[in-house]
């Protein structure tokens, strides 16, 4: 399991920095079952000692570095309205998920079973949706249920990405967030 630092900043997040770095350009050149611990931690600058201290695996150090450039960096869009806030978030997530990259991103989340990856994943998405329902508040409007949401148009949209057993299209995620709304 991937090990939280114990203090920000200083020589430890230089070192996760720098393999997270080296991580991120060696996915753009060549195939992650082509990648190492000792080649990334030769092009690190690092041990490969430090890698397994700190990751354990390959496998948790491709999970972190998906989880971190999962991480959000902004808000969802407010459009004035729950229904279209959560049409939006849905529609922006779809596109970045079912990219090349969110395939690879989410693929090596779940490959990292031993480490809290996919929770922190999950987390994210969570997070977005109590931004939702809390503008919902703030606007008057009756919330929705998180749980529900995952459960009726995130969890769907997810099992389709990662089976790629249909296509997402904008109306496809419009008539999930759509339904979710008829009671």
């Amino acid at each position: 399991m991937a090990r939280e630092m114990l203090r920000q900043g200083g020589r430890s997040a230089r070192i996760q920095a720098e393999v997270h770095r080296t991580v991120q350009e060696l996915l753009k050149s060549m195939d992650r079952s082509e990648i190492t611990v000792p080649m990334i931690a030769e092009k690190a600058g690092v041990t490969p000692s430090t890698i397994y201290r700190r990751w354990g695996d390959l496998s948790e150090l491709l999970a972190d570095v998906a989880v971190a450039r999962m991480r959000p960096i902004a808000d969802p869009e407010d459009t004035g309205a729950m229904a279209s806030d959560l049409e939006a978030f849905i529609l922006q997530y779809v596109e970045e998920m079912s990219s090349r990259v969110g395939r690879a991103l989410l693929a090596d989340v779940l490959g990292s079973l031993e480490s809290d990856a996919p929770v922190k994943c999950c987390q994210y998405t969570y997070h977005h949706l109590e931004t939702l329902r809390e503008r919902a508040l703030a606007r008057g409007e009756t919330p929705f249920d998180i749980d529900n949401a995952i459960d009726f148009v995130v969890a769907p949209i997810v099992y389709h990405i990662l089976f790629g057993d249909r296509e997402l299209a904008p109306d496809y995620c419009r008539a999930l967030v759509s339904r979710f709304f008829v009671k």
